[in-house]
């Protein structure tokens, strides 16, 4: 699972009011929740792209700090795809890209970069 911060002086509520519906718009009807740091999270088990498996989404509640966008795409191995499904390949990374852009307003660059800020911040100094 990854989780994503927003753009700085921005909240994950304002960006998306309604995670639920935004979650149905992009992938397809919610199939359950899953249980995830104490938050509630999005499943659509049965994603309208066929390149995904599964979709796992939504907001994680933290206290005393900004809530984070949780994720995770469970996609299917390319070499199971059939000659249809291939070309859908292409929507689907436009359809991960779009969520993420428009759910914490980064583009895919400033996502990498605070990922590589975070790893650094993790890691232990010698």
């Amino acid at each position: 699972m990854k989780e994503y911060k927003m753009r700085r002086g921005e909240t994950l509520d304002e960006r998306v009011p309604d995670m639920e519906s935004y979650v149905e718009e992009m992938f397809g009807p919610i199939t359950e929740t899953m249980d995830y740091k104490g938050s509630d999270l999005y499943v659509v088990g049965e994603p309208s792209n066929p390149v995904f498996e599964k979709i796992v989404a939504g907001a994680v509640k933290y206290s005393g700090k900004k809530d984070k966008l949780a994720v995770e795409f469970h996609e299917r191995d390319p070499t199971e795809l059939g000659p249809d499904e291939l070309e859908a390949a292409g929507d689907a990374v436009d359809a991960k890209n779009t969520f993420l852009l428009e759910a914490t307003g980064r583009d895919a660059k400033s996502r990498r970069d605070s990922l590589k800020r975070s790893v650094e911040d993790e890691s232990p100094d010698y």
